[in-house]
């Protein structure tokens, strides 16, 4: 079988991304990932869905572990309204990874314009604007509009698990633009939301470790866009607020991929949403987020392609 990556150019890529390339071209010959014509944009197969099935399986159990029947259960659009995306201020830190969803709503004149436009080869973007929705860049971000006002007394729990994009085309098959997040979010007080956090670091471990998979918990770091962004991501690590759970799925090429963040927002979402706390406080709020893509592709890796040969506990049903 001809393999992707002899499209690609072998000198432009150093031995991490030809690694990279290879491991993707690999999931494209066993049929678990189908290629488009954008670098980290993949159809999936059924068995890729499965091994997906299987991973929720144990997210979700480790989440009655730890909150029981109460934390309550969304699941939204891929798409959210564009006011709710600019409180959570992700265009002033992340502008490279937004996604804007654009619509015609012209009359036929200017139809007509954009059909010209199209017949000649140029640009037709111009004839669009702004359908006042913005694709989602974080399985929790749509939840905290509904959160305006006061929180109960003892906070909020949600489980939120959806589609997310980030405009980040890569070579490298866990750098996908459209994947999945099973989040598990606190809302409530200061203490509230860091005992969520440094909880979730030891649970998501033991998700993994059940899974087959090391990993290895590292503070970390977003990647804040600019000069300001250097200093937000500096002080988040000096502050410890985001750990990583990372696996290594190409060796020492690279200090590995994350597969799980734990994260602590501080009142971030608690100011720009107007959450307070039941005694008036603004809420402050943390989350875990589980890359169900990326944990499915470390288990591929670990465990190897044909999922027929994996320990009989992981083996899709």
């Amino acid at each position: 079988m001809t393999s992707t990556l002899d499209r690609d150019t072998r000198t432009d890529l150093s031995d991490l991304d030809l690694a990279r390339a290879e491991f993707r071209d690999q999931l494209v010959d066993a049929g678990l990932l189908v290629r488009s014509s954008l670098d980290g944009l993949y159809g999936r197969s059924g068995v890729f869905e499965d091994v997906i099935d299987v991973i929720d399986t144990a997210v979700r159990a480790a989440g009655r572990e730890a909150h029981g029947s109460s934390a309550q259960r969304f699941r939204f659009p891929p798409v959210f309204p564009r006011e709710s995306f600019e409180k959570t201020d992700y265009i002033a830190s992340f502008p490279n990874l937004t996604g804007a969803i654009t619509t015609f709503t012209g009359d036929n004149r200017a139809h007509a314009e954009l059909l010209a436009a199209r017949s000649a080869g140029e640009d037709w973007d111009h004839f669009l604007g702004s359908a006042g929705t913005m694709l989602v860049s974080a399985a929790c971000h749509p939840a905290y509009s509904m959160l305006t006002g006061d929180l109960p007394a003892g906070g909020t729990t949600l489980d939120v698990y959806g589609y997310c994009f980030r405009h980040e085309p890569a070579v490298d098959p866990a750098r996908m633009q459209a994947f999945r997040m099973h989040e598990f979010v606190q809302v409530g007080t200061p203490d509230q939301a860091v005992a969520h956090r440094e909880s979730w670091i030891e649970r998501g471990q033991s998700v993994l470790d059940h899974l087959g998979l090391e990993a290895t918990p590292v503070i970390a770091n977003d990647p804040f866009f600019g000069r300001a962004g250097r200093m937000l991501a500096a002080n988040q690590r000096n502050e410890n607020l985001k750990t990583e759970l990372v696996v290594r799925l190409y060796g020492d090429l690279d200090e590995g991929t994350a597969v799980v963040s734990c994260n602590c927002h501080r009142e971030h979402f608690g100011h720009t949403f107007d959450i307070r706390t039941a005694d008036g406080e603004e809420a402050h709020s943390a989350c875990v987020g589980f890359g169900m893509e990326r944990i499915a592709l470390a288990m591929f890796r670990t465990h190897g392609l044909d999922v027929s040969r994996w320990p009989s506990a992981l083996r899709p049903a």
